[in-house]
């Protein structure tokens, strides 16, 4: 029997646009621009929404400056606190990436999956670039959990970000366990 999802995807450009800034003002500033987005997509009756990789800054891998492991945070945490009671309001899933410190010196590029108000788990970017541009192993370790799929109240949910959407396997990997749909960050 055929089902209906309506499916949501928000990615949008800094608003200061200036790196200099605090790594703090940084965040806010694109929390600040999504929250009323994803508030138009609740109203609007998405179910399932994904926002882009590391979604409150820039892709700051270009470079390597140890500034911007300031900007990381704890799943859970502040911000999936806050997106918890936004994914509840409005009875959503919400495929949250962020730059996680999961403990003192190990970090990952990873995305919550909160349903409906509860944190599912945490997908963390298993490949990371060490090319030009793409400076992740200086910010990130390679992802520890492989790849699940999260049981949703709207679906069974995959998560591939950026990088690992390059190799077939995990999204095969994904399917082969019952993913219905992959939200693929970046």
């Amino acid at each position: 029997m055929p089902r209906k999802l309506i499916g949501g995807l928000i990615q949008c450009g800094n608003p200061l646009n200036d790196e200099s800034l605090p790594v703090a003002r940084i965040k806010k500033a694109m929390f600040d621009k999504h929250v009323p987005l994803i508030e138009e997509a609740g109203k609007k009756g998405v179910q399932v929404l994904g926002l882009q990789e590391i979604f409150d800054g820039p892709y700051f891998c270009p470079s390597q400056d140890k500034r911007w492991y300031a900007a990381a945070e704890t799943i859970p945490g502040p911000t999936t606190s806050i997106f918890q009671e936004i994914a509840r309001k409005h009875g959503m899933v919400i495929v949250l990436p962020l730059y996680e410190e999961h403990m003192r010196g190990v970090y990952y590029n990873s995305a919550a999956v909160i349903d409906c108000g509860r944190v599912l788990g945490v997908y963390r970017k298993l490949h990371l670039p060490d090319i030009p541009f793409y400076k992740e192993p200086y910010y990130f370790s390679p992802g520890d959990a492989g790849l699940p799929v999260f049981e949703a109240s709207r679906g069974r949910i995959g998560v591939q970000i950026c990088w690992d959407n390059l190799f077939p396997e995990g999204s095969r990997i994904l399917a082969l366990r019952g993913a219905d749909i992959v939200f693929a960050p970046t």
